[in-house]
């Protein structure tokens, strides 16, 4: 079977000069048939009449422009493709753009690649054109390449530090309302059936981590990295709690200082927009962090840790909850869409590193579990909510926007779903000089 519907299926080898001496263009499906091995499972067109794959396939990926097989080119993996699609000139059909989560698993498990050889290779862009590989100058939503980035600061200081959370969190608090719903809490949620809605799994979550950390009326909580305040309005509402959250997005702080105030919890619960290095020194009964870790980089873990524990009173507990490699031995750096578009800087360790560096900054480990599974249908239902909520989420931060979230959900779904990635929390006491520490026998939390 041909795979291409082009000159009624033609299967000249690309560069072969036809009778007469004239060599034809290289065609988008040349390329695509260059570096792909046996039948595709989607159908490739390009904007220059070409097609390669099924006619019925149910998912279409077209090459709208020049512009778009540049970014190809000259972005080999996940960046040029998402410089492609997020700029309009890569399309992607038979997929919403808000989940486009059927494509990321078709292309993962059924599209086999090749290295073509260097003569191959070299006659392809001789039929393209050199002006291929010039690249193009990449979407505006694209961050700034990381040694470019030192214009902010060095890695992980404070500065560029707020310059990388301010790339991800400031974007829009009416976006986010729609993507992560009523409870904006943007963290994998943890549910009790698959058929729980996000909003039950979300309050699931925080009160696993309340019930973890033993929170008490009249206890004082520290959650650092605190989003839009679920966790601190929870404490504060549910279990009496007296709770501060920071967090380097002033749009967060804002929002959740406002949703504070209107719940009529402002003598419990307070937002302030501060790096959690700069949180009070005074101790804490509890201290939570959701989400940060992810933001600091591993180099810092002691200091990080270290500074958590010195704002936790004797006997006090902290829950860490963060996303993991899956392998310790796995690179710390992100790939590249998602540190040019998603967070900055980011890094993931594997929950072998995590653990041992809480060991070591004096904290006690009692109890982790792996909610790898939970983070998959926390993103499907985001998902869902970008989809039902498109046109308003297009119209509040633009098309490429949108189409960057859909890419970065749906990719990191089927991440966690693969065990590619995981989502680990860790639950440890800052002990007494005598080693005691108030934790029970067995979980307080469980059955």
């Amino acid at each position: 079977m041909s795979l291409t519907d082009r000159d009624q299926g033609a299967t000249s080898v690309p560069g072969t000069p036809p009778p007469g001496g004239r060599r034809p263009r290289t065609t988008v499906a040349d390329v695509v048939r260059a570096v792909t091995i046996g039948d595709l499972p989607i159908r490739i067109t390009g904007y220059d009449g070409s097609a390669v794959g099924p006619a019925d396939a149910g998912i279409t990926l077209a090459v709208r422009s020049e512009r778009g097989l540049s970014y190809l080119l000259t972005a080999p993996g996940d960046l040029g493709m998402a410089r492609a699609y997020v700029s309009g000139d890569l399309g992607l059909e038979g997929v919403h753009p808000g989940d486009p989560y059927e494509a990321f698993r078709v292309l993962r498990d059924d599209v086999r690649l090749r290295l073509p050889a260097l003569s191959e290779a070299l006659t392809l862009v001789r039929g393209l054109g050199w002006e291929r590989l010039r690249p193009p100058p990449p979407p505006p939503q694209e961050a700034q390449p990381r040694w470019k980035r030192v214009m902010s600061g060095l890695r992980h200081s404070r500065s560029r530090d707020s310059s990388a959370i301010s790339h991800h969190y400031d974007v829009s608090n009416a976006f986010y309302e729609r993507v992560l719903g009523p409870s904006m809490t943007y963290t994998c949620a943890v549910f009790r059936s698959p058929d729980d809605t996000l909003e039950q799994a979300q309050a699931s979550k925080y009160e696993l981590v309340a019930a973890k950390l033993a929170l008490k009326p009249g206890m004082r909580l520290l959650d650092v990295g605190c989003g839009w305040g679920g966790m601190v309005r929870h404490a504060a509402r549910e279990y009496g709690v007296k709770a501060l959250g920071v967090t380097l997005s002033k749009a967060q702080a804002e929002w959740a200082q406002a949703a504070i105030e209107r719940e009529g919890l402002s003598e419990l619960a307070e937002v302030r927009h501060m790096d959690y290095r700069d949180a009070p020194t005074e101790e804490f009964d509890a201290i939570s962090s959701i989400g940060l870790t992810e933001h600091i980089g591993v180099r810092n873990y002691p200091a990080y840790f270290g500074a958590l524990r010195s704002r936790l009173k004797p006997g006090g507990r902290l829950l860490n909850h963060c996303i993991t490699r899956a392998d310790n031995r796995a690179p710390h750096r992100s790939g590249a869409f998602i540190d040019r578009y998603v967070f900055p800087d980011g890094e993931l360790a594997g929950p072998g590193r995590l653990i041992s560096e809480i060991h070591d900054a004096g904290l006690e480990v009692h109890h982790e579990e792996n909610l790898r599974q939970h983070y998959a249908l926390t993103l499907a239902g985001w998902c869902r909510n970008l989809v039902e909520h498109w046109d308003f989420c297009v119209s509040e931060v633009g098309v490429g926007t949108a189409r960057v979230w859909g890419l970065y959900m749906a990719g990191s779904r089927l991440a966690f779903e693969r065990n590619n990635i995981q989502l680990h929390q860790v639950l440890a006491t800052r002990n007494n000089p005598d080693g005691s520490n108030g934790y029970p026998l067995r979980p307080d939390w469980l059955p």
